[in-house]
């Protein structure tokens, strides 16, 4: 039987749905998607793309690190962004929060997201 357990932190958004901010089993974190939400106030944090980028991983970061992990411990990255036009500045950011060697991912253009975000990212961690 694996070794499961809940991720939860105050650090992060909390869920605003029926889902766990992260699931661990063994040494694999599987990370639920995270919208532009500060925690605090759960609004969104700017209208702002970028502003919106920085945050979503702010808040991927945080339940890492509720894991004991870090961002560069994900090894599978999802994105979903509502204007694919956006995908460059998504560049730009991931050179600056990860290390090089970046995460596998992938980008998915998406009609909307949960409370109007502009962008969404989940992924798979092994600490």
């Amino acid at each position: 039987m694996p070794n499961r357990a809940v991720i939860k932190t105050d650090s992060a958004p909390a869920a605003i749905g029926s889902y766990s901010q992260a699931v661990k089993v063994d040494n694999t974190v599987y990370l639920s998607g995270q919208i532009p939400l500060d925690p605090k106030s759960m609004e969104m944090v700017s209208s702002d793309f970028a502003e919106q980028a920085r945050q979503v991983f702010k808040n991927l970061s945080a339940v890492c690190e509720a894991a004991n992990g870090s961002l560069n411990d994900i090894v599978k990255l999802n994105l979903y962004l509502t204007d694919l036009g956006n995908f460059a500045t998504v560049n730009e950011i991931m050179a600056e929060v990860f290390d090089k060697p970046f995460p596998a991912r992938a980008a998915v253009g998406v009609k909307e997201l949960p409370k109007g975000a502009l962008f969404e990212a989940e992924g798979v961690m092994v600490i």
